[in-house]
């Protein structure tokens, strides 16, 4: 049993003037990733407003119109009115009507091929150059605007100039 505590003994003392175990170490790592992304972006959409065109009455002779297109890219609106020849036409008369001027009036009526057509119709032809009656149709007749036979000769459309001010030339 000495044996064996010498044994023991000398393990202990060895194990405590042993010098320490030292190790060197390196280490390398390597991370390779890939990634595939999407992003959803959230806007509201592109917009092309119609022009808002009024008149401020309605004792105007003008239609209005506006419109709009839009695409992803791109947008136009565009707007306008057109004159209505007819109307102004009808308040002119209304106007020289209103003024005493009955016979101007009716000769502002005229200028439309309808109402020249519904007076020659109707036996009382437009006037012109102040006469009225058949005096205005011997006129008419010797125009070539009436031929005989009460047939009406339509005159040529010619493009309306635009209405220039006073002075303008």
């Amino acid at each position: 049993m000495k044996r064996i505590i010498a044994a023991i003994m000398l393990v202990m003392v060895g194990t405590v003037s042993a010098e320490p175990i030292v190790t060197d170490s390196t280490s390398r790592s390597y991370n390779d990733s890939t990634s595939n992304s999407t992003t959803t972006i959230k806007s509201p959409p592109p917009t092309a407003v119609a022009p808002a065109i009024t008149t401020i009455n309605n004792d105007v002779c003008a239609t209005a119109a506006s419109g709009a297109v839009q695409t992803q890219i791109l947008g136009i609106s565009m707007g306008g009115t057109t004159r209505d020849m007819n109307c102004e036409r009808i308040k002119l008369s209304k106007t020289l009507y209103d003024m005493g001027m009955k016979v101007a009036a009716v000769a502002t009526l005229c200028q439309d091929d309808r109402v020249f057509k519904a007076m020659l119709d109707a036996g009382t032809p437009c006037p012109i150059q102040g006469k009225i009656g058949e005096q205005a149709k011997e006129i008419w007749v010797a125009k070539g605007r009436i031929k005989e036979g009460d047939i009406i000769q339509l005159p040529e459309k010619k493009k309306e100039e635009p209405v220039r001010e006073s002075g303008e030339k």
